[in-house]
């Protein structure tokens, strides 16, 4: 860092080394300025009371008499002796030198600065004495060089032109001194501004430093806890993985699931929650050996990686106790049971993805078993066979077409015009019929396939708002992500990508992203948001209430809309709290600019409500439940609720 200063400090002190030289070159112009200034004054003064006052005003075109000549004499070869003029000359106003003190210039020719002055200007320069063509002798001292009118007789009459040569050396020390003065101002201020602009530039690169430093930490660390998000698990996880010594002991993955969590953020609130994940997640931390890591995964969830570890389950049993111990959460004792569910692999080929697969399949067995602790063994893939076995009938339902879009309506609450329509997947088992998708999604998410689905799902659903416009219909539609693909660098590419390859224009696209999506990891996720919200698609942060989001989190999210959780809205009128908290989660929203969509409305009652309480948006059950998209047109049809272009 010591070098790049220095380098920088030479780079910038060579604009300002410049300025200097180009402000000392106009400062010597103005000095010599000054001195012809100073020239032309001690040249008018003579011309005005010594050389005028000793001619009768005659035109010098027939020369001077005897006795002007004399008087002349007198008075300049005073001027000479005292060192106050080096030459001077007497000229007609056809140039023509009439009087010399030495003898000089009478047969040169007559200077365009003669004539000049003849015509009433005053003529200066620096030059030296003798430096003329036709002046005889050597070159001698530096001087003032002036020809100016001559006026004698009457106020403003013209006799002649006065051509004097004055000494420059005294101008030269009166200037000197003053623009010595100059310099060295000049040379403070520069190496004050040099100092400034350097101490302003070290400055900032320490804030940029220091939100850099902040921004990476972000990027791989959980915001809430300081603890390593999932991302920055996975790769440790790996690292550890890969360097499996093979005379070494196992090195063991765990997820950890927090018990009955939801009733504490139900009961005392999301704030007490997070108190308690973040004091949880420093005592774990401080239990961890050096070279072990523990992450928060999201939510309640938090993952673990103990490298080299003789018995991974008596070490989970003793982490699981200090985990259950009362933590103290504003003025009250909380305890939470953990399940803890872990693979131990010794083979440094094993597959990470995999091995997190089985410590969840293991965890929910534990939290099944209320087995605290509970190794993974193939025999507990019962616990989840059959959903895990549709995660791998999945990837082919994709590819044969057994995937289909339901649409459910959100109108607007002011109209009861339909501004969008959510996309909800479902699945046309050949077998098992029609399935939720609560069947399907929840393990897809933790495997590639969820990216694969997603991809499904946003060119469906762009295909048929693309034929819905195509007839007329003023629509857009929203489509859910997962957190899995909200972190991944590429997925705003695709979906701008998908946008243009069904010509569909960017606002008639709203992505729903949940509250705990986010939180996976913050950075990357706002990041990816940021790309979407500025190619023109609206962000909507879906299930708000649910989650953990941070007020001042949320206002730097490009989010223009909040989707209130159905389990606020549903049971308005039966629960005064929950009326409460929908009618500030509209006022938050339109205080941050953002439209608000409240879903799970069941009655007209709890419509109307949300219309006197100024919600934007309305969708539930009492609309429209959500329907093929065969059925969509007919519908939307038959309540003539469409918006048309």
């Amino acid at each position: 860092m010591a070098r790049l200063l220095v380098v920088y400090a030479l780079i910038t002190a060579v604009p300002v080394i410049g300025l200097g030289i180009v402000l000392a070159g106009t400062f010597r112009k103005e000095a010599d300025r000054r001195g012809l200034a100073e020239g032309r004054s001690e040249a008018t003064l003579i011309a005005q009371v010594t050389i005028g006052p000793e001619l009768d005003g005659r035109p010098l075109s027939a020369g001077v008499s005897a006795a002007e000549k004399a008087d002349l004499d007198r008075v300049v070869r005073r001027a000479v002796a005292q060192g106050n003029v080096l030459r001077a000359r007497v000229r007609d106003l056809a140039g023509r030198v009439v009087y010399s003190e030495d003898g000089s210039g009478f047969r040169g020719p007559v200077e365009d600065e003669v004539l000049d002055a003849a015509h009433g200007e005053t003529v200066l320069s620096l030059t030296h004495l003798n430096a003329d063509s036709d002046d005889e002798g050597p070159v001698g001292v530096a001087s003032v060089e002036v020809y100016l009118p001559l006026v004698a007789g009457t106020p403003g009459h013209r006799v002649g032109v006065l051509e004097l040569y004055l000494p420059y050396a005294p101008i030269a020390r009166d200037v000197r001194a003053g623009l010595h003065s100059l310099y060295l101002d000049l040379a403070l201020g520069l190496a004050v501004l040099y100092a400034l602009l350097f101490a302003i530039t070290v400055s900032v690169s320490r804030g940029l430093r220091r939100e850099l430093s902040i921004n990476a930490f972000l990027a791989h660390h959980d915001a809430l806890t300081d603890l390593p998000n999932r991302a920055l698990f996975l790769t440790r996880a790996r690292e550890a993985v890969a360097h499996i010594s093979s005379e070494g002991r196992p090195t063991a993955v765990a997820i950890i699931d927090l018990d009955h969590f939801k009733d504490i953020n139900d009961t005392l609130g999301h704030q007490s929650g997070d108190e308690l994940l973040t004091k949880l997640a420093h005592r774990v931390s401080a239990n961890m050996r050096l070279g072990d890591t523990v992450a928060r995964l999201g939510g309640d969830e938090f993952g673990l990686i103990l490298r080299d570890v003789a018995d991974a389950h008596q070490a989970l049993a003793r982490l699981r106790e200090v985990i259950a111990a009362e933590v103290d959460v504003r003025g009250l004792s909380l305890s939470v049971a953990p399940s803890i569910g872990f693979v131990a692999v010794s083979d440094r080929d094993a597959d990470v993805d995999t091995m997190l697969q089985h410590a969840e399949v293991a965890m929910y067995a534990a939290k099944t078993q209320h087995a605290g602790v509970l190794e993974y063994r193939p025999d507990l893939n019962h616990y989840d066979a059959s959903s895990l076995g549709l995660v791998a009938e999945l990837r082919h339902a994709i590819s044969d077409g057994q995937l289909v879009l339901h649409y459910q309506p959100q109108a607007s609450t002011a109209t009861g015009r339909i501004t969008a329509l959510e996309a909800l997947v479902r699945w046309e088992h050949p077998e098992h019929g029609l399935l939720a998708p609560d069947r399907f999604l929840p393990l897809a998410e933790q495997t590639d396939l969820i990216d694969t689905l997603t991809h499904w799902v946003l060119d469906a659903a762009l295909s048929r708002i693309q034929y819905l416009t195509d007839r007329g219909l003023d629509v857009a539609v929203a489509v859910n992500v997962s957190a899995r693909s909200i972190v991944r660098q590429d997925f705003a590419r695709e979906v701008i990508e998908a946008l243009e390859r069904h010509d569909v224009p960017p606002e008639r696209l709203i992505v729903e992203v949940t509250e705990t999506a986010l939180l996976i990891d913050p950075a990357r996720a706002a990041e990816v948001l940021a790309r979407l919200a500025d190619a023109g698609v609206t962000v909507s942060l879906d299930d708000f209430g649910q989650g953990q989001t941070s007020l001042g989190y949320l206002s730097r999210l490009p989010v223009q809309e909040l989707k209130i959780d159905r389990s606020f809205v549903t049971d308005m009128h039966e629960n005064p709290a929950h009326a409460a908290i929908v009618r500030s989660i509209v006022d938050l929203g339109h205080n941050l600019a953002m439209r608000v969509v409240a879903e799970g409305i069941e009655t007209e009652a709890v419509l109307d409500t949300l219309r006197d309480c100024g919600c934007d948006v309305a969708q539930g059950f009492f609309l429209a439940r959500p329907m093929p998209a065969d059925s969509l047109e007919a519908w939307l049809a038959a309540t003539g609720k469409q918006s048309r272009r």
